[in-house]
């Protein structure tokens, strides 16, 4: 009989949940105390926004990421709309620009200002108009700019373009009339051609956002799905939900055949609704309890039994909401791969956890930070409208490090443009049309640098931040200009190092030479 080992070999087996310290949590912050199922919290790397409790209308804080510490009482809001903010989104290609939706029916954009606010912040950029009921959830398209979806009590999905002039919009450019219920939950694919959404009416499907047909629909009545998420390229799809016996639970299904669930597995009989978390990059699945103080995750396979539970983050305080930074704004130097923005509505308090996996080198991790989806799209509204679809743009974490796979949006050149890649520059524009940046994809030689330098003067921003060399603002961030000073010394050192072994072979070989020809 053949012996097998009960253990599963796993670079992520020993990841642990660190909380930040007091004074790097944000404090005495007024929680909603809505009863939503939403995460009431968005995050990038620059600001972190939470909804907030309001006497009259609805409102949320939008705090810089470094501002730690106890809140200004006085601090301002983003507030304008007429009724409860339920939830917001940051636009993943514009740091500085946020949507939110509201029980007034109205779903706004705000642009944020680059330095701090001073007063409320009342007039929006744009204002959307078309659910008849108060509106739960907005989400952004994952790889084309402007594209927004809502959803609202109406038992209507929304598609809005903003690629636009108009201030306030009437009319989306879809609407999706396919529910019986309120929708829940959204969830889109890799490349954003694929939707799935759960509803009230117990169902998951899977519909196609640009026809707004229902692709594939749930059958069976055991598995009631709250939540949904796409498993990146795996073709399958998670939901968590309740069985039968009212137990939590998690299901597993083929994204082509929604008839049965794959796999699943009941957690306990507690009532609050599981938000699932998905990182792409490490096949990593993150559940968190609505009201629980612990985080579980697992390991996802393409193969049986899909889920292969890990550990778990233990805490006494129960989460209300939570938020999740992109993978562009975590710490790489500490070998973090996932953080969390923990709302804890009892303390007022918002603490940052970090997923940590323990290494004890102190250089960058290749094998676990993979290239990621960056912060540009890959298509614009129209392409997308029009029936095109792309995968993100890749980047890669690694300090200072370039765009893996660039996809301007400027009309391709010619063939015999694009096989010169050593004069080849990629333009990027960012969505706002404001402003924009070349990136060159190859090294300038030598010779030519000083005139490149002449000719390149503007510096290459990315939401009005410098992506070359910023000043260290934080001892975070000084450690990490320390760590990447370090690896490029260790590099030069290895570099240096060869060259002088080749140097000594080539020593030999001379002096080989020479007593071979005096020998004849």
């Amino acid at each position: 009989m053949s012996w097998h080992s009960q253990y599963r070999s796993s670079k992520f087996r020993h990841v642990f949940g660190k909380p930040a310290s007091k004074e790097n949590c944000y404090d005495s912050v007024p929680i909603t105390h809505s009863v939503q199922d939403n995460h009431f919290c968005a995050v990038n790397p620059c600001f972190i926004a939470v909804v907030t409790e309001c006497s009259c209308g609805g409102a949320f804080f939008v705090i810089p990421l470094n501002q730690t510490g106890k809140l200004d009482p006085h601090y301002p809001r983003v507030c304008g709309h007429g009724g409860n903010v339920l939830d917001i989104k940051w636009n993943p290609f514009n740091d500085f620009e946020i949507a939110s939706c509201s029980e007034d029916t109205t779903i706004k954009i705000w642009d944020i200002p680059k330095q701090l606010l001073t007063k409320n912040l009342t007039a929006c950029k744009k204002e959307l108009m078309g659910h008849t009921r108060r509106v739960g959830l907005v989400e952004w398209h994952p790889t084309a700019a402007n594209i927004l979806f809502s959803s609202g009590y109406d038992f209507k999905v929304m598609v809005w373009n903003l690629d636009t002039k108009e201030s306030v919009i009437m009319s989306p450019v879809r609407t999706i009339t396919c529910h019986q219920g309120v929708i829940l939950s959204m969830s889109f694919n890799t490349n954003g051609s694929l939707l799935a959404t759960t509803c009230k009416d117990r169902k998951l499907r899977i519909l196609d956002p640009r026809a707004g047909t229902v692709l594939q629909e749930t059958s069976c009545t055991g598995h009631r799905a709250n939540k949904v998420l796409f498993l990146g390229n795996l073709n399958k799809l998670l939901s968590t939900g309740t069985s039968q016996w009212n137990n939590r639970q998690l299901a597993v299904w083929d994204q082509d055949n929604l008839s049965q669930p794959l796999f699943e597995m009941d957690l306990d009989g507690s009532s609050g609704v599981l938000f699932p978390f998905y990182d792409v990059d490490t096949n990593m699945l993150y559940v968190v309890g609505k009201g629980d103080g612990n985080i579980r995750y697992y390991e996802v396979s393409a193969n049986k039994p899909h889920l292969s539970y890990l550990t778990e983050y233990r805490s006494h305080s129960p989460q209300k909401g939570m938020g999740v930074m992109p993978k562009r704004g975590l710490d790489v130097t500490s070998c973090e791969i996932f953080r969390f923005y923990k709302l804890i509505t009892s303390k007022g308090l918002i603490e940052p956890i970090s997923m940590i996996v323990p290494r004890r080198s102190e250089s960058y991790q290749e094998d676990i930070y993979p290239p990621t989806a960056g912060a540009r799209p890959s298509l614009t509204a129209q392409e997308w409208l029009c029936g095109m679809n792309k995968g993100p743009v890749m980047v890669s974490l690694r300090p200072c490090s370039e765009l893996l796979s660039p996809q301007p949006l400027l009309p391709e050149t010619s063939p015999s443009v694009s096989m010169a890649p050593s004069k080849q520059t990629d333009k990027v524009v960012v969505d706002d049309g404001r402003r924009a940046f070349s990136r060159l994809e190859e090294k300038v030689p030598r010779q030519g640098a000083a005139e490149h330098r002449l000719e390149e003067k503007t510096p290459r921003l990315t939401n009005g931040f410098d992506m070359e060399c910023p000043p260290p603002k934080t001892e975070n961030e000084l450690l990490q200009m320390f760590y990447r000073q370090q690896e490029e010394i260790r590099r030069l050192r290895e570099l240096l190092t060869q060259r002088e072994v080749q140097a000594k072979q080539l020593e030999l070989e001379v002096q080989n030479s020479r007593m071979g020809s005096q020998r004849f």
